[in-house]
């Protein structure tokens, strides 16, 4: 039985937005960031580094793993963020409903960075690995696959210029939100 990967990314959204509403908004922007981060580790590593980019850049599945890898790893550290009380505590009901709704939307925003990267790179290599366990979509559902797979972050996010600029704009916004 197969179902389609689109339906699978929502399901992963909702699951993330969930978990971003009981973590709270700061704590998950952190997660974006980290991703942010993590697509430009694997641009500078695929672009600027002499030594791992011909290694990495001749053989799809290690340059496969390797974004997978990282996106993993990085996400997996931004999901071990630090407390943090100024930001996160609300002292009233209303400042915890909006932490809650801020949180919700975060949380699908850190769900579409990080899985909507790892359907990137899984479709970047034909879904090879993947196609015993999940089709990009039945007849109907293909048009709109094809759509989203056109939103997915490396795509807008993960080239050169693009990704410098998010990189400085997520540091000045760290020192200012977090400092």
């Amino acid at each position: 039985m197969m179902i389609s990967i689109l339906l699978v990314f929502y399901l992963f959204l909702f699951f993330f937005a969930v978990m971003g509403a009981m973590r709270g908004w700061a704590k998950e922007l952190l997660v974006i960031f980290s991703v942010i981060f993590g697509l430009a580790l694997i641009n500078v590593m695929e672009t600027l580094v002499p030594v791992l980019s011909p290694f990495i850049n001749s053989n799809p599945n290690i340059q496969f793993w390797l974004r997978i890898g990282s996106i993993v790893v990085i996400a997996f550290f931004g999901y071990q963020s630090p407390k943090i009380a100024r930001l996160s505590k609300g002292s009233e009901r209303r400042d915890k409903i909006q932490d809650i709704l801020l949180g919700f939307i975060l949380g699908a925003v850190s769900g579409y960075m990080i899985i909507g990267s790892m359907w990137y790179f899984v479709d970047a290599i034909g879904y090879t690995p993947f196609l015993k366990y999940v089709m990009p979509g039945p007849n109907d559902l293909t048009v709109a696959t094809e759509r989203m797979i056109k939103l997915l972050p490396p795509l807008w996010l993960g080239s050169t210029p693009n990704i410098y600029i998010a990189v400085v704009l997520i540091a000045v916004l760290i020192i200012v939100v977090f400092v």
